[in-house]
């Protein structure tokens, strides 16, 4: 029996699943307790990510999850401030572990490195300040990365794309933010461009090419349907430009969700 094609982009699959909130507390509980942790870690940045991470650890855990905030010479301070605001205006215990220092002697050292490179280091510096506080508090390490960006590769492999487990790994970008206003994340943080912080003007959206509004219901499609080639996805209403860039990102990216290869003996 042949399915016919819709003629617009779905979005009805991007709400959020019910009791969501319940779902996740029960996920941590779970996770944590068959690890044998009672505390976890995470790097709190300043964007919706890392607060609705952040704000579902203090649910669970309270004075047992702490967030790092860890920044390099390209984190805007209004990043910084944002970060204090959130820890201030929820009680979140946090501590600073800049790498400034290390991202200027990396600057000093590799001369020709450019800024995507220089990002790729200080995410990597990040997740071993996470893993290192890990060890020393016996925390388990809380991913940030969202679905959107898991599956477009848009992260650092071993760095940001690095923990224990991901609450929101399963969550696209648009329903974070949906989540982020059920537990009532501020408007600052909310309102402004997601950003890696990789430079001075950075923005998801502006590397991209495209709205997480428009990857979002693509991703989905893709997800639903992943018989659907170029023509049927541009058939179901999604732009050409579009359909071509996620699909190159995807295959390109794909390694970055994979465990390393082992090879068979």
């Amino acid at each position: 029996m042949r399915t016919e094609l819709q003629s617009t982009p779905p979005t009805r699959g991007l709400d959020l699943p019910p009791n969501i909130i319940d779902t996740l507390v029960n996920f941590f509980q779970t996770q944590t307790t068959q690890r044998g942790f009672r505390r976890v870690v995470y790097g709190l940045s300043g964007g919706v990510d890392s607060a609705v991470v952040a704000l579902l650890c203090q649910k669970v855990f309270q004075n047992n999850a702490h967030a790092l905030l860890m920044p390099s010479l390209s984190t805007p301070s209004s990043a910084l401030e944002h970060a204090t605001e959130l820890c201030k205006a929820f009680q979140i215990p946090v501590s600073h572990h800049p790498i400034a220092p290390h991202h200027a002697l990396f600057k000093d050292r590799h001369k020709d490195a450019n800024l995507i490179r220089q990002g790729n280091f200080c995410a990597r510096l990040r997740m071993a300040t996470l893993y290192d506080y890990a060890l020393e508090h016996h925390a388990l390490v809380i991913g940030t990365s969202n679905k959107s960006e898991r599956l477009l590769g848009y992260g650092t492999i071993f760095g940001d794309l690095a923990c224990a487990i991901n609450p929101i790994g399963n969550l696209y970008k648009s329903q974070i933010y949906a989540l982020a206003r059920l537990l009532q994340v501020p408007e600052n943080i909310l309102n402004k461009p997601p950003s890696a912080d990789f430079y001075a003007g950075q923005s998801d959206e502006g590397e991209l090419g495209f709205s997480y509004a428009e990857i979002d219901p693509l991703l989905l499609a893709m997800e639903q349907n992943p018989h659907l080639d170029f023509n049927a996805l541009v058939a179901l209403g999604f732009a050409p430009k579009l359909v071509a860039s996620v699909q190159e990102r995807m295959a390109k990216n794909a390694f970055k969700l994979e465990m390393p290869t082992i090879c068979a003996l």
